[in-house]
């Protein structure tokens, strides 16, 4: 499994430091089972998936091989989707479900 963190992710996680070890468990939980642990986004967000870490926080992330299959790129149009492999997962944010901090 390929595992990239996005810049933003990795600001994120150093913002909220104190939820660092309930988030490291769930992201191993997500390159254990990338479908089964998160929840696949709609609208505006087809192709990515969102798993919670705690009440109202959450990790947003994307599949690759999910997003290709379901032709969801077209949608999502990241940079560097050709030179990743399906089984790459990219966590792209972290933060409250609220609406701050861009979630």
């Amino acid at each position: 499994m390929n595992v990239t963190f996005e810049s933003a992710f990795v600001k994120a996680l150093q913002k909220h430091a104190s939820i660092k070890k309930l988030v490291k468990k769930k992201i191993d939980m997500i390159i254990a089972s990338p479908l089964t642990t998160g929840e696949p986004l709609k609208g505006n967000f087809r192709g990515f998936y969102s798993c919670p870490v705690k009440r109202n926080f959450i990790i947003i992330y994307l599949y690759c091989e999910a997003c290709r299959k379901k032709r969801d790129d077209a949608i999502v149009k990241c940079s560097d989707c050709e030179k990743m492999p399906g089984s790459t997962i990219k966590f792209v944010l972290l933060g409250p479900h609220d609406g701050t901090d861009g979630i």
